[in-house]
């Protein structure tokens, strides 16, 4: 009898130490995302954005090779020192095996040298001015700068501008979108006739805004992102400015729409093909995930995108889930190894529909998207509106 209720014990023992065993296995199989995002601070329209872009990317996806997607989310307060502290304890105490973030350039750089120093994966759906090896542990799902800005001036040329004056953030996302313009510029036989910048927490640009207009240039692009870069074209059109207005792809959000106002008409931006998807042929190869995307962020939000942050996050996620889905199955997450192949796996994206374009990465550039990739919009009556 005492053998028979020992044996008994034993059996229990050893099945409740099986389960346990196995839920913990299901518990380190989990594929984790530390996602990074600015959800207060001067650039949090655009964190929100993102956020609901992260979540329809779930709503989309959320296991892949078995392994269930877990988010860890924190907010970097539109702080690139947040940014990189956020990164090292996603890595160090969370264990993620890739990042996603951040919105604003200062921070998605500060979270790309974490990335290459950690050897974790990060995609941002920011432009990155990264190269060589911290270019191989970090990608973006938006286009260059100076693809887009390419774009702009494009249509700059085509309008017959002459002479343009810059002005942007004192930051660099400011610098980098003014070296995109002298480039395509001087290249146009466009002139810069003036530079200035501000820091995205200015509440006045009024200044800056004197100084481009006694310049006299025919056209202004704004360098800027989110609900701060509407300032540039109040101030211009309060005191007179009568002529064109062009931006960049960070303006895209409906808050900065909702805050320019009237002063912002006939903007004009470019952007991917997310924000004008109901208008392409049915032959464009992103028109099928973007009804993907717009129906998850329905579901999840309870409402249709308006913006273009979110579908950037949306194509961070989607690359991450393709790439995941590669990774050989011998390999845990939770242990460098499975980092390293996700990396690997990431930069050999090849040809994959994205919301706003398609996504082809390669070692020693962060970028997976041409012109190909470019539209563009000018605001009308607060509705943007697809240029020929």
């Amino acid at each position: 009898m005492f053998r028979r209720i020992h044996s008994l014990r034993t059996v229990r023992r050893a099945l409740a130490l099986s389960l346990l065993g196995a839920a913990a296995l299901a518990q380190a199989a989990d594929l984790k995302v530390g996602v990074i995002l600015p959800l207060s601070g001067p650039v949090s329209a655009q964190g929100l954005s993102d956020a609901k872009g992260i979540q329809a990317g779930l709503k989309f996806q959320d296991t892949v090779n078995g392994h269930k997607i877990t988010v860890i989310q924190l907010d970097d307060a539109s702080d690139s020192s947040v940014s990189a502290r956020n990164a090292r304890k996603l890595i160090e105490q969370d264990h993620v095996d890739v990042l996603i973030g951040t919105g604003g350039v200062p921070g998605a750089m500060a979270i790309a040298a974490v990335a290459r120093e950690t050897k974790t994966p990060l995609v941002s759906f920011t432009p990155l001015n990264v190269t060589g090896e911290e270019a191989d542990w970090a990608k973006t799902t938006t286009q260059s700068a100076s693809t887009m800005i390419s774009a702009v001036v494009g249509q700059m040329k085509r309008a017959g501008v002459k002479t343009v004056g810059y002005i942007g953030f004192s930051d660099s996302w400011g610098d980098l979108a003014y070296a995109s313009l002298k480039k395509s510029a001087d290249a146009a036989g466009i002139k810069v006739v003036a530079d200035e910048r501000y820091a995205r927490s200015d509440n006045s640009v009024t200044g800056q805004a004197l100084k481009i207009m006694a310049a006299q240039p025919d056209a202004v692009l704004g360098g800027t992102a989110g609900t701060p870069g509407a300032l540039p074209y109040i101030a211009l059109r309060e005191r007179g400015y009568k002529g064109a207005i062009y931006g960049t792809h960070g303006l895209l959000g409906p808050e900065f729409v909702r805050l320019v106002g009237a002063p912002g008409q006939d903007l004009i931006v470019p952007t991917g093909p997310a924000l004008v998807g109901d208008q392409l042929p049915d032959s464009n190869p992103s028109k099928t995930i973007i009804a993907s995307y717009r129906k998850a962020y329905q579901e999840v939000n309870g409402e249709p995108p308006t913006d273009v942050f979110s579908a950037y996050a949306f194509d961070a996620w989607l690359v991450v889930a393709r790439a995941a889905a590669k990774v050989p199955a011998k390999l845990e997450p939770g242990t460098p190894a499975y980092r390293a192949a996700l990396r690997d796996a990431i930069d050999a994206t090849k040809d994959l529909p994205a919301t706003e374009g398609v996504l082809s990465y390669k070692p020693g550039t962060p970028y997976g998207t041409d012109e190909h990739s470019v539209v563009l919009v000018r605001l009308d009556k607060s509705k943007w509106v697809l240029l020929p």
